[in-house]
């Protein structure tokens, strides 16, 4: 379910809110759906609870979860605004690596290509 990468230069706690904010915008996590407990995904990632509480802290901090005393942490469900955050930080890279491209002399029709055939690839 979740999957951390060791050579990602990110912390891990950052990785499991990404892990986690992928599943509950494509709704593998549904709204109210209780989520593991902190010392139970740390036990099934192998990571310190300390990790997992961050993460969990900063899901909290975003309002996309919410904790209910003596039970545990709940899906907020704010699928729609993870996915629009989402998309809003993907476009703010593409804007940059457009704008490197055309640092570089690609024409529109370059960088068109480029988005079509990477676009393309996604759909084999």
């Amino acid at each position: 379910m979740i999957h951390l990468d060791l050579h990602d230069p990110r912390p891990i706690y950052e990785q499991v809110v990404d892990q986690l904010e992928m599943l509950i915008a494509r709704n593998i996590l549904q709204a109210d759906e209780q989520l593991p407990s902190v010392r139970q995904l740390a036990m099934e990632l192998s990571l310190n609870p300390n990790t997992i509480q961050k993460a969990y802290s900063e899901l909290l901090n975003r309002k996309e979860i919410y904790s209910v005393r003596g039970k545990g942490n709940f899906v907020s469900g704010n699928c729609n605004a993870i996915q629009q955050r989402r998309l809003d930080q993907i476009r703010q890279e593409i804007a940059g690596l457009l704008q490197q491209a055309k640092e570089f002399g690609a024409s529109i029709t370059q960088c068109n290509e480029l988005l079509e055939s990477l676009m393309e690839v996604d759909r084999v």
